[in-house]
């Protein structure tokens, strides 16, 4: 039987502040637009440079750290999934976006402030600089506790516990 696998791993900019709402049970979801760039040589021997825009959202303890230390231009490493959303619009037409749930994220560089963003623990096996910190569903972030990923607020996915299978480089 063959496995599947769902998983995302970004490094870009945030086009905007984070922004944070709460659920009617009170689960905090912070909605980010990030931006990767890429650069290649058309067949004219002119640089290209490439913008693709992602909708990340992070949930729990976890979206409140992201606003929290997070703002517009910040650089930073989101590990997640994808996942696709359907609803109606007024029109009774059927709608779809994708967006990547982040499981997991280093903020890479200074906060707001200069400040060094949370005082999360490091990625497993590895030593960051103290610009580079992380915080995620297993790790600790900012505030105490691991950051929740589960409410009963009819979140997908909601109950899961997302844990690594091995230190990758990256």
């Amino acid at each position: 039987m063959a496995r599947s696998v769902n998983k995302v791993v970004l490094i870009g900019n945030l086009g905007d502040d984070p922004e944070l709402r709460y659920t009617g049970s009170g689960t905090a979801v912070c909605n980010m637009s990030l931006a990767t760039n890429e650069s290649y040589t058309n067949s004219d021997g002119e640089e290209v440079q490439q913008t693709e825009w992602h909708d990340v959202v992070a949930w729990g303890r976890l979206g409140e750290v992201c606003n929290e230390y997070l703002e517009r231009g910040s650089q930073v490493y989101f590990e997640g999934k994808i996942e696709t959303n359907q609803w109606e619009d007024q029109d009774g037409n059927t709608r779809y976006s994708t967006e990547v749930k982040a499981l997991e994220a280093t903020f890479l560089g200074e906060g707001p402030d200069g400040a060094v963003p949370g005082g999360g623990q490091p990625a497993q096996g590895q030593s960051p600089a103290p610009s580079q910190r992380r915080a995620g569903g297993q790790g600790g972030a900012s505030g105490g506790g691991p950051p929740s990923q589960s409410g009963g607020d009819g979140q997908p996915g909601s109950d899961e516990t997302f844990e690594p299978d091995d230190d990758l480089p990256f």
